[in-house]
């Protein structure tokens, strides 16, 4: 018996969450099909015979309270002379973001890290599965530890401060501020000889 009653909890707010997000679609589309009318200078009457729906349906469509079939739409964005996706602008605008201030984020510890090498992650994305990975590198210490990185996907560079000797497979690149490099992640890479310190620079993969 607790189950079931669980079990009809669990559908009942299921469905209002589905209403919810039906009712906010429905706003979407209201408030998008008025900016275009206005923006056209067109009256409701005439945005009727446009589309061939009645001035009393379009009301309704712009005051959120009834629900648009695919038909409808598209005659809605031949009417307005807009593409279908128009009226959905704003919809679904809830997307994963990342701010790291300045001197934050987590330092990565890596091989070389406790001579002088620093890895600091500038954020990343969870919910994508190949999100690039932003890190600031540091390096403050001639040593002669040098580790190289290999992963899938592309690498980008970019020197902000200092000037070093990077190594990518059997090639080798000298690098000072303002300089930048992309290369695939697969071949060997990392630093091979530092030139000038600090050296800083922004690294950034795509896996």
């Amino acid at each position: 018996m607790t189950t079931g009653r669980a079990e009809k909890a669990e559908e009942t707010v299921g469905h209002q969450e589905s209403e919810a997000a039906l009712g906010a679609l429905e706003g979407v589309i209201a408030v998008q099909v008025k900016r275009h009318r206005v923006d056209a200078g067109m009256s409701a009457a005439e945005l009727a015979n446009r589309t061939g729906l009645s001035k009393a349906m379009i009301s309704k469509i712009e005051s959120a309270s009834t629900s648009c079939s695919l038909t409808t739409l598209q005659r809605l964005a031949q009417g307005l002379n807009v593409p279908v996706t128009a009226l959905f602008q704003g919809a679904d605008t809830e997307r994963e973001a990342t701010l790291t201030r300045a001197g934050e984020g987590s330092v990565t510890v890596r091989s070389g890290t406790r001579h002088g090498h620093e890895y600091r992650s500038l954020g990343s994305l969870k919910r994508r599965e190949h999100a690039i990975e932003p890190s600031l590198v540091t390096l403050t210490s001639a040593s002669d530890v040098f580790p190289q990185f290999q992963h899938p996907g592309t690498e980008f560079i970019y020197m902000l401060e200092g000037r070093m000797v990077y190594g990518h497979g059997s090639y080798e690149y000298e690098l000072a501020t303002g300089d930048s490099l992309v290369f695939e992640g697969e071949g060997p890479h990392g630093p091979l000889r530092l030139v000038e310190l600090p050296i800083r620079f922004l690294a950034v993969a795509a896996r």
